[in-house]
This record gives structure tokens, C-alpha cells and sequence, in this order.
């Protein structure tokens, strides 16, 4: 008889959610999100490319609108296409299940986004062409998934569109740089701006977003940045100093507040309140006389030692005399 699988624990809050999205790529996220949310022209859906436990995709649902669609595509406990997958998978998301994706992501919202359990390479079949306003890419490192996954991009992005990569940069996934930054030496994918940890990129010209993100940049604190000409084009780049993430998603069913601690009541002593003067000798209260200390030795004995030993001493003492 096979052991139910206990469920996952749920998150109270967003902080709980384990996962790599630092403070000031959750503002870009922000910025980015909140400008297409504003431009009524601007529509289209949302796609993320590798969910791990659903902390980014948790923020993005914040963001999607009425009408528009979001698709999360991951492996999750699925098996791997390859040997070299799965050598990846086991190593760094052994844990990763479907099951703990989707109660981290129903923690904070009602319902769940589509969900490709699939290798990403299934996706420009299942996404529309030209659909996704937003297209977040953190799936494999492998060099040969990644440089599919920039296509898919490509394919799946409505004009004006922002791709973000992760890892673009790490020393543990070269796979990575080499398939992003081969596109944008191609000069067919645009580099608006890059953290420490994600490239965020377009498919057109990412004049206008760099401008105004610049403005933005420069009205904000705990943060630098500076223009660096790579490939011939310029790009913004940003550097942390204490930047301050924004509002994080609220979870549907937060913690109840731990009960405040009893305050004891100040201790009262109790005081009789002196007779008026006029009152007679007979109707005052005097306080009780002091006790007068008991001289010698039996006082001590008697303070300090039991009382069996008390008297064997004094019976000592008397035979003595």
C-alpha cells in the first residue's frame, strides 16, 4: 500500500517562496510591467520560460490583465529530454515538483496560470506567434536549450515586447552567455538594460525604453547606473546599493498576528491611610513595631540552622554548664 505524499507546505508570505529574484530585478519587473500596463496599446500576454517554485511567476500574475493569458512552461518533476538535462536537473532542482509550484502560486492568487509541463522547446507550438507582451526565460543552462529558448522569444514576442534572461552572466552556466550574447552580437536581439543577474532585452528598438528608464534610474536611490557600448548599440547598466524592493505580492490567506504578550499588572502595596488628625489616639493606626534583632548566638541558629540541630546544640551546650 503505497504512502500518500504529505502536501506541500503554503506560503503566508512572499518571502517564504524559495527562489533566486533579488530586490532591484523585482523593481525592474515593476518598472517594465507597470509602463505596459499603462499604455492601453500596449497588450499581449505574459510567458515565463522555467518556474522553479514559482517565486517570479508569483510576481508576474500581479500584472496581467483582463483578456491577456499567462503561461508558465517548466519541467518540474517531468522527465528530462536528455542525458545532460537530466545530469542538470538532478543536481539543482531535485525537489522541484509540479505539486509545490502550483500551491506556492495559489498561495497568492486564485487561479493558476497555464501550466506547459513540457521541455521548453515545446513552447512556439503552444504560445501564439506574436502574443506575449512579457517574456521572462530562466530555464535550462545548457547551451543548445537556451539558444532554442532566445528563438522561442522571438517567435512568441508582440512588437515592443521585453525578453528578460537569467544567468546571462554566472560562471556556473557559460551556456547561457554564449547563446544570449550570440544574439546580440547577431544584432537581431537589443539589450535595454542588465543587472547583476538578468539581461533585459528586446526584439525592436529599445531607444525609447532606455530613455525613460534612465529618467526613472536617476529619480531613485540605492541604486547606479551607467551606459556601456557593447556591439555597436548602447545599454544601461545597474548596479545595487541597498535598492529597496517594491510592495510584495499579498498572500490570499496571511498568517494570523502571533498574540501580543500579557502585561503583567503594576504590583499594588497595600498602604492604610492615615486617621485625620483630629481623630482620636484610639482611631489611628500605627504601623506594627519593628522587630528587634535577637543578639547572639541563638538567633543565628535559629535564622540559619533546622530546627532538630538547633536544639542539639543548645542541649550540648546546657550539659556543658
Amino acid at each position: 500500500m503505497s504512502v500518500p505524499t504529505p502536501a506541500p507546505p503554503v506560503p503566508t508570505a512572499f518571502g517564504e517562496v524559495k527562489g533566486w529574484f533579488s530586490a532591484y530585478d523585482q523593481a525592474l519587473f515593476e518598472w517594465f510591467l507597470t509602463r505596459q500596463n499603462r499604455d492601453a496599446d500596449q497588450r499581449g500576454d505574459l510567458l515565463e520560460l522555467g518556474a522553479y517554485m514559482g517565486k517570479s511567476a508569483i510576481f508576474l500574475g500581479q500584472y496581467l490583465r483582463d483578456g491577456e493569458e499567462f503561461t508558465v512552461c517548466d519541467l518540474f518533476d517531468s522527465a528530462a529530454p536528455d542525458d545532460a538535462n537530466l545530469a542538470e536537473m538532478q543536481g539543482s532542482y531535485s525537489t522541484l515538483t509540479r505539486r509545490a509550484f502550483e500551491a506556492n502560486y495559489q498561495a497568492f492568487h486564485e487561479a493558476l496560470p497555464t501550466v506547459i509541463q513540457a521541455p521548453t522547446s515545446v513552447v512556439a507550438d503552444k504560445v501564439r506567434a506574436a502574443s506575449c507582451r512579457f517574456v521572462h526565460v530562466d530555464a535550462s543552462h545548457l547551451y543548445e536549450h537556451v539558444a532554442e529558448d532566445v528563438k522561442t522569444s522571438r517567435l512568441v514576442a508582440a512588437p515592443g515586447a521585453v525578453v528578460v534572461f537569467d544567468d546571462y552572466r554566472a560562471w556556473h552556466c557559460p551556456g547561457v552567455a554564449a547563446a544570449v550574447w550570440g544574439a546580440v552580437a547577431s544584432g537581431d536581439l537589443h539589450v535595454i538594460c542588465i543587472s547583476q543577474m538578468k539581461l533585459y532585452a528586446t526584439w525592436d528598438d529599445p531607444e525609447p525604453l532606455q530613455s525613460e528608464l534612465r529618467t526613472w534610474l536617476e529619480s531613485r536611490e540605492g541604486v547606479w547606473h551607467g551606459v556601456e557600448t557593447v556591439a555597436g548599440r548602447p545599454l544601461v547598466r545597474i548596479g545595487d546599493k541597498g535598492f529597496a524592493a517594491p510592495e510584495p505580492p499579498k498572500p490570499l490567506h496571511p498568517a494570523a498576528p502571533a498574540p501580543a504578550a500579557a502585561v503583567p499588572a503594576p504590583a499594588t502595596a497595600t498602604a492604610t491611610a492615615p486617621a485625620p488628625a483630629s481623630a482620636p489616639a484610639s482611631a489611628r493606626v500605627s504601623p506594627p513595631p519593628a522587630r528587634k534583632p535577637t543578639a547572639g548566638w541563638r538567633a543565628l541558629a535559629k535564622d540559619l540552622l533546622p530546627p532538630l540541630l538547633t536544639r542539639a546544640i543548645v542541649a550540648r551546650r546546657k550539659r556543658r554548664r
